[in-house]
């Protein structure tokens, strides 16, 4: 039996309309596709009648043995010669561990593509009146993991580069660690008067936005509840929001803003 082939397809930061054609066209012919806990159901619904759904999903903080058992169907399932799409959101090589599971197919001599995804950093902020980048104001953009602690043996961030060499910084995964994040910008040379956006559920109906600075931002997010997922974006930026918050007027965003 021929070895099928494993797509690895980023799903988009949440709105199913912003997968790409060719993700689309892979979720369509796909006879095992393996999907995240943040992508859309409503992608699911093109998919063939006959195709195996397996939910893959990861809980923050409880994320266990499912990668490599993830591994473990992509292998099983190509090698009995199905069509695999494995579904992630956002884009499969940002935070998305794609490279990770291309490295188990190419050992397993197992054909493969990466599909790429819009990316929540950029997308979300997009959907705030966000731009990551513009002229005179933000000539460089930085995407980061924000759950990393020094005290757990995981912060690898070299933060004085970060907070001196970077206009704009968009933190992933990092709701949870506002405290430390703004704590280590500050420390490190960020004014405490940067503005930053943190962008819950960004692109969907449910998306919600505060904004403040590094030296408040954090009982902003505590009194408006926001949580994961959200996008914490931290830089001159955001003060172009206060101009172009687009989908806040167009679908009635809640926002709170200091």
């Amino acid at each position: 039996m021929s070895k099928g082939t494993v797509y690895l397809v980023g799903a988009g930061p949440g709105n199913p309309k912003l997968i790409t054609v060719y993700g689309m066209e892979c979720i369509q012919k796909a006879d095992v596709i393996i999907y995240d806990r943040l992508v859309s159901k409503e992608l699911l619904q093109y998919a063939k009648k006959e195709a195996e759904l397996i939910y893959a999903g990861k809980e923050p903080g409880k994320h266990g043995n499912i990668q490599e058992q993830i591994h473990e169907w992509l292998v099983e399932k190509a090698l009995q010669g199905k069509t695999v799409v494995r579904l992630k959101g956002g884009d499969p090589c940002v935070f998305g561990r794609g490279g990770e599971e291309a490295e188990v197919l190419a050992k397993q001599g197992i054909p493969f593509e990466i599909v790429p995804g819009v990316t929540a950093g950029i997308a979300a902020a997009a959907y705030a009146g966000i731009p990551v980048t513009y002229r005179n104001v933000a000539t460089s953009f930085t995407i980061v993991t924000g759950h990393g602690r020094k005290e757990k043996g995981e912060d690898r961030i070299d933060w004085k580069a970060l907070a001196n060499g970077s206009d704009t910084i968009a933190f992933y995964m990092g709701v949870g660690n506002l405290s430390y994040i703004c704590q280590q910008l500050i420390a490190n040379g960020k004014p405490s008067d940067t503005k930053v956006a943190v962008i819950e559920w960004g692109t969907t109906e449910k998306q919600r936005t505060v904004v403040g600075t590094l030296q408040n931002i954090e009982e902003t997010v505590k009194t408006a509840h926001i949580s994961h997922p959200a996008i914490i974006l931290v830089g001159e930026v955001v003060r172009l929001r206060e101009s172009i918050q687009w989908f806040a007027e167009l679908e009635g965003e809640w926002i709170e803003s200091t």
